[in-house]
């Protein structure tokens, strides 16, 4: 192995430890891991079809506002991770900042995590583990055995549109209200797999990592779409093995967007604010 390949690799392992850090980092360690043209339910058509192109809707709206929310159970502890941010579905970017549970012994007050999303890439920053704070740590998703659903401690917003792509059941449980808005709440379970199939070039590697890397390719779901068919709350269910823990994870994602048209400028950080010295394992 050259010098040059094995620098190579030593970035991409410090990546990944990077990014389970997230998770390691709150006692869980991951496992390297417009139209209403077919609204189902109420207004008639399959719930299936309307599951499938949830992704493609907001792709019309542009961009929005969105909220994440994951939390975590194993051997007794349940954390959750916070996020809030905005995402331009066309250019398929985003930025996230996040917010790590307080340390158990409140002795450290942990800063917020700015994430950036791009097709294929993760941007960290304020990621702690021996990086210095204006630096950024880029991960390559397409690498990562949970496809960016659960290391990041956010999932992102296409990502988990896109994952409905690969619907295989689903049933509509009746009207609601999301944030004031009127909503057709659906219930049902995705193949990652499948949905792999179907996305975009920018998830369709991370996609079918996941349906490798989780414990089970099939995830369970509920999502409300407004009368325009776009997603305006969605929570997945995933569950994965690896790290220290011997049982497998329970993870619940949820993504809440809102106030559709919004300015998401992103912009990605240059080639010299991206750290490439070694990384502390947590």
């Amino acid at each position: 192995m050259t010098g040059r390949q094995r620098e190579r690799r030593h970035r991409r392992t410090g990546a990944a430890v990077v990014a389970a850090g997230v998770m390691a980092g709150v006692g869980l360690g991951a496992g390297g891991c417009a139209g209403g043209d077919a609204v189902a339910g109420d207004a008639g058509g399959d719930a299936v079809v309307v599951l499938h192109r949830a992704a493609d809707r907001l792709v019309e709206a542009g961009s929005s506002k969105a909220r994440t929310s994951m939390e975590m159970a194993a051997g007794g502890t349940r954390v959750t991770i916070r996020g809030a941010g905005v995402y331009d579905y066309r250019k398929r970017m985003g930025q996230l900042k996040v917010l790590l549970p307080q340390d158990p012994a409140g002795a450290t007050e942990r800063r917020p995590i700015t994430e950036l999303l791009a097709p294929g890439a993760l941007f960290m920053k304020n990621r702690g583990a021996g990086v210095p704070p204006d630096k950024w740590v880029r991960v390559d998703t397409r690498t990562l055995s949970d496809g960016n659903l659960v290391t990041g401690g956010a999932t992102d917003p296409f990502a988990a549109a896109e994952v409905l792509r690969g619907t295989r059941s689903a049933k509509f449980v009746g009207r609601t209200e999301v944030a004031g808005t009127g909503v057709r709440h659906y219930r049902g379970t995705a193949d990652l797999g499948a949905a792999a199939k179907k996305a975009s070039e920018g998830n369709k590697e991370a996609l079918k990592a996941a349906a490798k890397g989780f414990a089970t390719a099939e995830v369970p779901f509920d999502v409300y779409l407004d009368d325009e068919g776009r997603i305006r709350k969605v929570r997945h269910r995933f569950s994965f093995v690896g790290g220290q823990q011997k049982s497998p994870v329970a993870v619940a994602s949820t993504t809440l967007l809102y106030d559709f048209g919004a300015s998401a400028r992103v912009r990605l950080p240059d080639a010299d604010d991206i750290y490439a010295g070694k990384i502390a394992e947590e």
